[in-house]
């Protein structure tokens, strides 16, 4: 385990899912406790939730990662929208 605060810990990890080409997310949330990070938000795809992991673990082998993204599919809308 590295001393670095958790909070500048979690800032990395934020910083590197949103600048790596394999995830650029924003919308992922990192909480570190000890030697856990906890993901939480919502993703496009499994492809995507599987990245997220692979970048942690690239930017910090030491922690244990605890993923609870969920996938959202995005797509087009159904129907037609009713605006009043």
């Amino acid at each position: 385990m590295t001393d670095e605060p958790e909070q500048y810990l979690a800032a990395r990890l934020r910083r590197a899912i949103a600048e790596d080409p394999r995830t650029t997310e924003m919308g992922v949330r990192i909480t570190v406790r000890g030697d856990t990070a906890l993901l939480s938000g919502d993703v496009a795809s499994p492809e995507r939730r599987a990245e997220l992991e692979a970048v942690i673990h690239d930017v910090a082998p030491e922690l244990t990662v605890l993923d609870d993204v969920k996938v959202v599919p995005v797509g087009e809308p159904e129907g037609q929208e009713d605006l009043r």
